[in-house]
């Protein structure tokens, strides 16, 4: 909401304020200010000038040469290509921005030549001061802009267009539809100066007749229209607004059209209500019917939009059809033309929750709908249309017919709580007796009577007294409650296992530089292919959004591994040489009932682990990533088996992962096919952890092993296996036979080529053998190592390497 500075004077006063102290005050009583600046900020230097004279460049066809009196002596020398400027120009008054001026958009100006003719600065078009033909329905839409005659000379021309004001950009929250308006906003800054506020009861003299003698209102849903009031006007003039009121709603914001239609955009800023006007002559019998709409009517609204309209909206209809649709927008079948003469003046409530659904369903959310969708005080709607036909007789734009017709459901008892001041004093932590709390509310616009606070309309937001504690601590001072510690008992916060497990899991990842990255947990169908997945493959089954921004954003993943590819292939498209990421991701797993996913159930939600890169690391190194994060959270009994039936991956460069003997994951390298889907060049690694296993994984109570006091042995062994034996299943073999003297197997080499015969592999172990309590003999090793080979052979076909 902006509020020009200038309009509160109409309500309250603000004297002595600066800008900055005015922007400080009204965010810490309440009403957040985004910023205040100055409407002409951008404009500096430029004046009025009186065109004296015009004669034609000697080198240009459509160059002039004029001279200007800008009120400074001298007259200014100007050239200008301007077709409207001729010598019947001599005497207008224009826009003149001299040497080293500013325009808006950063426009510099200053003196030169043109055609070899000096030129002093320039005259302006009202496009290049920032205005729109709205502003200066007088002026020319293709040349100088040529000011009303009277207009002084020399003055400073955002005195003269009325842009040396200074304007206040409120965030509105969605509670406080009061404060959508010049008067709810004076209210507040009344209340946090502590200055004298109030508003005029509009005054409207009428030409005599009775409205209900020429139209009539029939409310047939009053529980979506509590309430709708009209007024007629007859011989209208269709004319550009005043000066003033064009200023007014260019500085919030709202473009000048025309006196109607200003009108009630001036009360809707005004009052915060919006109206709208109806050609009289368009509504068949003079009759307005507020009723839902009925399935198949139609209606084209004024942006010139057809739209089918269902019976839960709300219409503004005549005998015959639609003519508005209600709190959103007028239809084209009623709008106000040239020729309109008669004029019906709506301002109505509609119901908010309504009004919102039916600018949604339609696609066409206005400023009018916005309002409405918060709120409104049924109150408001009188006093709106009468302050529209008070603007319609200043500005002589009509004859008012007397009389109102007011459809009035609403319920006229105000809101009364209990004043508790004490209870107040205790929520807030002051001390404030019940006179300075009453001062607060009483600012406010409420009363209080009897030990009862009576709530004024237009606060719709107030319903329980904590809501009255909040308006006595913002009236008294945000900065002004004193800091106290909580008087109950301390309750110390603390993660559970499971949250200390995932945070710690993170860590991990980040240690080994990967950083973390969060993706949309909606996907669409298209991912599946992507990644290779089969089109019976149950893990397709999703959840399908019922309201889905897209096709891209239709269902309930129920894997990271599309997310995941998605963000590594943004990094490669951007040229980053490695790229290292982790997502502690949700997936999605529906209940399937006839191989679909049934939707009155929620789906099951897992978190899962991913992790993926390319550039940085090989496929071993990866490999121990995942092996420290376990070892890191106490996971024992890691172990790997080949898997071959992925495919997402390379059926060479795969495994799962397992905890214990369950599969607890998978990892390896991305299947050529799939990276190349999403432009990825080189190995991409990756790996899916299930959360919830790897958190069941992990041994909670870690044993304290003290440093040892004996040497270790330390044994190196190699073997020709066949290819196809998986060097985790041979360390496990060794581990097993080698006895309890051995503390660690290390695979340091895999060896195929050159002296190592066709479909065999040369694979060697490091074994370190120690005893707690002794050193160990030569003979103990060599058992040891005998029995390692031993089971090698038995296993595995394995022969010890000469």
């Amino acid at each position: 909401m902006k509020l020009p500075l200038s309009w509160l004077k109409d309500y309250t006063n603000i004297d002595g304020v600066t800008p900055k102290e005015y922007d400080a005050r009204l965010t810490m009583s309440g009403s957040k200010v985004e910023e205040v600046y100055y409407l002409g900020a951008e404009i500096d230097n430029v004046v009025t000038g009186k065109i004296l004279s015009v004669v034609d460049h000697p080198d240009s066809d459509h160059l002039k040469i004029c001279q200007l009196d800008v009120g400074q002596g001298e007259p200014v020398q100007i050239v200008t290509g301007a077709p409207n400027v001729t010598p019947d120009s001599v005497g207008e008054v224009c826009p003149v921005c001299l040497h080293k001026s500013t325009l808006p958009g950063g426009v510099k100006i200053t003196q030169g030549k043109l055609r070899g003719v000096p030129s002093n600065g320039m005259m302006c078009s009202f496009q290049e001061l920032g205005l729109s033909h709205g502003c200066v329905p007088y002026a020319c839409e293709n040349g100088i802009l040529f000011l009303p005659e009277g207009t002084p000379v020399g003055e400073d021309i955002k005195k003269v267009l009325g842009l040396d004001d200074w304007v206040a950009d409120f965030e509105i929250t969605s509670n406080r539809p009061d404060c959508l308006s010049v008067i709810g906003l004076a209210r507040e800054t009344a209340a946090t100066f502590d200055r004298p506020f109030a508003v005029k009861t509009p005054v409207v003299h009428g030409c005599g007749g009775d409205i209900r003698t020429q139209m009539s209102v029939e409310v047939r849903d009053p529980d979506l229209c509590p309430r709708y009031t009209a007024r007629l006007v007859k011989n209208i003039k269709i004319e550009p607004s005043p000066a003033w009121m064009r200023e007014r709603l260019h500085a919030c914001g709202v473009r000048p059209i025309n006196n109607i239609v200003d009108i009630t955009n001036y009360v809707m800023l005004e009052y915060g209500q919006p109206m709208h006007s109806f050609d009289y002559t368009c509504l068949s019998d003079g009759k307005i019917v507020v009723r839902r709409a009925r399935n198949g009517e139609s209606i084209q609204t004024l942006d010139g939009v057809d739209h089918d309209l269902t019976d839960s909206m709300l219409a503004i209809c005549d005998n015959d059809k639609p003519v508005a649709v209600a709190g959103v927008m007028g239809g084209a079948n009623s709008e106000i033309e040239e020729d309109t003469r008669t004029v019906v003046f709506e301002s109505a409530c509609f119901h908010g929750a309504t009004v919102r659904v039916t600018a949604k369903a339609l696609g066409m959310r206005t400023e009018a709908s916005g309002r409405f969708e918060k709120g409104l005080d049924p109150r408001m709607t009188l006093d709106a249309v009468n302050r529209a036909c008070e603007l319609v007789e200043q500005l002589g734009a009509g004859e008012v017919v007397d009389g109102v017709i007011d459809v009035d459901h609403s319920d006229p008892a105000p809101v009364r709580l209990p004043f508790e001041p004490e209870q107040m004093n205790g929520l807030l932590g002051l001390n404030l007796s019940a006179a300075e709390q009453q001062a607060c509310l009483e600012k406010l616009g409420f009363a209080v009577e009897n030990g009862e606070v009576i709530v004024p309309s237009f606060r719709t937001d107030i319903a329980r007294m904590c809501d009255l504690a909040e308006e006595v601590a913002r009236m008294y001072g945000y900065d002004k409650i004193p800091t106290t510690l909580y008087a109950g008992e301390m309750v110390q916060g603390e993660f559970t296992p499971k949250q200390q497990a995932e945070r710690a899991a993170s860590l991990i990842c980040r240690e080994a530089g990967f950083d973390e990255a969060m993706t949309h947990s909606f996907i669409s169908p298209k991912f599946y292919d992507m990644i290779g997945w089969a089109e019976n493959d149950p893990r397709r089954i999703s959840t399908t959004i019922l309201n889905p921004l897209g096709e891209d954003f239709s269902i309930m993943r129920t894997t990271v591994l599309p997310s995941m590819l998605d963000s590594l292939a943004h990094n490669h498209a951007h040229r980053n040489p490695t790229a290292s990421l982790f997502e502690m991701g949700t997936v999605y797993l529906p209940v399937i009932r006839d191989g679909k996913a049934d939707p009155d159930v929620l789906p099951c939600e897992q978190k899962v682990l991913t992790l993926g890169t390319y550039g940085r690391l090989s496929f071993f190194q990866f490999k121990g990533v995942i092996e420290a994060l376990c070892r890191e959270l106490n996971i024992k009994g890691l172990q790997f088996a080949p898997q071959k039936n992925n495919p997402s991956y390379h059926p060479g460069r795969c495994a799962d992962v397992l905890a214990g003997g369950e599969v607890i994951g998978v990892f390896g390298a991305i299947h050529p096919t799939v990276a190349a889907r999403y432009g990825l060049s080189g190995e991409v690694l990756t790996a899916e952890l299930q959360f919830e296993k790897l958190f069941a994984a992990i041994e909670t109570e870690k044993l304290y092993h003290p440093l040892p006091k004996f040497p270790a042995s330390t044994r190196d062994i190699a073997v020709l296996v066949d290819d196809s034996v998986p060097a985790a299943a041979m360390q496990a073999a060794i581990e097993q036979a080698a006895g309890a003297i051995l503390e660690n197997v290390k695979l340091f080499d895999v060896y195929k080529g050159k002296g190592i015969p066709e479909g065999k592999k040369s694979v060697a172990y490091s074994l370190s053998m120690r005893a707690a309590d002794r050193t160990l003999t030569d003979e103990e090793c060599d058992k040891a190592m005998k029995n390692a080979l031993a089971a090698l052979e038995r296993s595995f076909g394995a022969v010890l390497r000469g």
